[in-house]
């Protein structure tokens, strides 16, 4: 049987032997190791006399704690080791010429929304801001929304933990809330457009929980009808910046009345049917009507003596329109090769 010192160089031999941290490994469990060499001689002390024990089983402590030392000090020369020769793979040359610098661009739902602006802005509307939190009278009592509409629904709306009960606080599902701040600030006459972002559970090819709107109000005595529906075709055809046609369809809105959906031709086969338009020759861009009288009794504006109209838009639908963009996804995938394409747009 090998004696304790032959078996101690041994191991002190194989540690500094060992090429890398692995085969390191490898001789800390053979000699160390539940099963190791060395610890294996601990198990012999049982055939030793009383008297021979302690000294014995002091020098194999001995000798685990020398090659437990080299181990560690040999694993330390390793890692070093390792770390210079990363560091040496990833050195950079700071004297080498810059790979320079790419512009950057808007983003495609950041270029419709500016174009919005500036076309309302043009027409005489001023931009107004408001809290993408909103409180449940803002957003929906002010607004003409039953109690039992499905807006209000939790799996429609995102709510919040109310600060104080009975007082609900959600994030805000339109930007009409914004209009409604506007008007009980200010008298009229007013026109204000409010572009930002809102939420709603939805989510698929053309739905995103998050998304962008705009939307206008003009309150003053004698608004019309008539007075919308120009407004709205003027800025179609100068958003996308070709001749369009434009209809009106009946519809409903708790805060409009009467109200209307409204379809343009078709940008992408102007009018001929294509999938876009579901062969029809009309897309659908917006809803719209007339301020109810209740909205404005809410922001403390006499129904008897002034009108309005409002009307809300999808900006990323806008934009999805105006670009060829067939899936609202893509505009928030962050895919720099589908983003680089609307610098020059």
């Amino acid at each position: 049987m090998e004696s304790l010192e032959t078996l101690t160089g041994r191991a002190l031999a194989e540690v500094s032997a060992s090429a890398d941290l692995a085969r390191l490994d490898e001789v800390r469990v053979a000699w160390l190791g539940k099963k190791g060499l060395l610890t294996e001689q601990l198990k012999a002390l049982g055939a030793l006399s009383a008297a021979e024990r302690p000294a014995a089983g002091q020098r194999i402590n001995e000798a685990k704690q020398a090659v437990q030392q080299a181990l560690d000090a040999r694993r330390t020369t390793l890692e070093a080791a390792r770390v210079a020769r990363e560091l040496e793979a990833g050195r950079i040359d700071v004297t080498l010429d810059g790979r320079g610098e790419e512009p950057g661009g808007l983003h495609p739902v950041t270029r419709a929304r500016l174009r919005i602006e500036q076309l309302f802005s043009e027409a005489g509307f001023t931009i107004a801001r408001g809290p993408e939190i909103e409180d449940d009278f803002h957003n929906f009592s002010a607004l003409n929304v039953p109690a039992n509409h499905p807006a209000r629904a939790m799996h429609d709306t995102f709510y919040l933990q109310d600060p104080k009960p009975g007082e609900p606080i959600l994030l805000r599902t339109h930007t009409s809330p914004v209009q409604v701040r506007a008007l009980r600030a200010q008298a009229p006459p007013i026109a204000v457009i409010a572009p930002g972002r809102v939420y709603r559970m939805d989510s698929d090819a053309t739905h995103t929980p998050m998304f962008h709107q705009v939307e206008g109000l003009v309150v003053d005595t004698d608004v019309s009808f008539a007075q919308l529906k120009a407004v709205l075709h003027g800025f179609m055809e100068a958003f996308f910046e070709k001749d369009l046609a434009m209809r009106l369809r009946p519809s409903y809105f708790p805060f409009t009345e009467p109200s209307a959906e409204v379809d343009i031709t078709c940008v992408e086969c102007g009018g001929g049917g294509c999938r876009l338009c579901k062969q029809t020759g009309w897309i659908e861009v917006l809803g719209c009507g007339m301020v109810h009288p209740n909205v404005l009794t809410a922001c403390d504006v006499d129904p008897e003596r002034y009108t309005g109209y409002a009307f809300g838009m999808g900006i990323d639908r806008l934009a999805m329109l105006r670009y060829g963009v067939t899936d609202l996804r893509s505009f928030f995938d962050n895919d720099l090769r589908f983003l680089r394409q609307f610098r020059g747009a």
